[in-house]
């Protein structure tokens, strides 16, 4: 065999051996990755929920625990009533959205996190927003992937952005529903002083990102919106003692 075909062998064995070990590896890692992809949702549902403590570490069983404790995963009809489903991840599924429940201590519903999976300006947003029971208020928000810019549209995983939703409104004066936006800038220096409880913050060369989060927020809060009025009007008014929370108000009872 000549010198030119015994290299080529070697090459191809060489690629063979390698594909093997890769295909190998992947296979044997994709349940651990999958495990720690759980766990880092888990721990960003529990952050809006303000369940746990930022920059404190918790054991995956820890997570699992506060999770089994307080958060339960539900599905939102196209009439903003909540039910049992047994949908799976974070996307609607038949025109049945995704919604996470935040009970205390005594079931009682605390708040509802609402899924985000937006576009931005290179890839895809995903985080969660929570929002109090009254329906308009936001109480937590976190962003858990994206692919925007270090330094600059990045900076939407940072907390100090992510902490400017918190007490934002998703209506405005009259209790219409107009979402949540990002300024250009300071809220302060270029939205009115009356709609100032429905922007937060922009980020400082980052503008388009900011732009395609609130379109996004706006859109997908807009399909909860029957929800958020049910929740406004007290027409839920649930405690967890089963799973699925049956109410006691006619809303969640037709």
């Amino acid at each position: 065999m000549s010198d030119a075909l015994k290299s080529l062998a070697f090459a191809l064995a060489l690629c063979l051996v390698c594909g093997v070990m890769l295909t190998t590896a992947a296979t044997r890692l994709k349940p651990i990755q999958d495990e720690n992809m759980r766990i880092d949702r888990n721990i960003n549902i529990l952050k809006a929920a303000g369940l746990i403590e930022e920059g404190k570490t918790y054991t995956a069983e820890r997570i699992d625990a506060l999770t089994d404790d307080h958060i339960v995963r539900m599905g939102v009809d196209g009439a903003g009533r909540i039910i049992d489903t047994a949908m799976t991840g974070d996307d609607p599924t038949q025109g049945v959205l995704p919604v996470y429940l935040v009970t205390g201590e005594d079931r009682e519903i605390m708040s509802y996190i609402i899924p985000i999976n937006t576009r931005g300006l290179w890839g895809r947003i995903h985080g969660y927003l929570a929002v109090d029971t009254d329906g308009s208020t936001i109480t937590g928000f976190t962003i858990y992937q994206h692919a925007e810019t270090p330094g600059l549209g990045g900076e939407i995983e940072k907390k100090w952005f992510q902490d400017n939703f918190m007490g934002k409104k998703l209506v405005d004066h009259h209790g219409n529903f107009v979402s949540v936006g990002v300024a250009k800038g300071r809220v302060e220096d270029s939205v009115p002083e009356d709609r100032r409880h429905n922007y937060v913050d922009g980020i400082s060369g980052a503008t388009l990102t900011g732009r395609y989060l609130a379109t996004g927020l706006a859109q997908i809060l807009s399909a909860y919106e029957p929800m958020s009025v049910n929740f406004r009007q007290n027409n839920i008014r649930c405690r967890m003692e089963t799973i699925p929370p049956w109410c006691d108000d006619e809303t969640q009872t037709n």
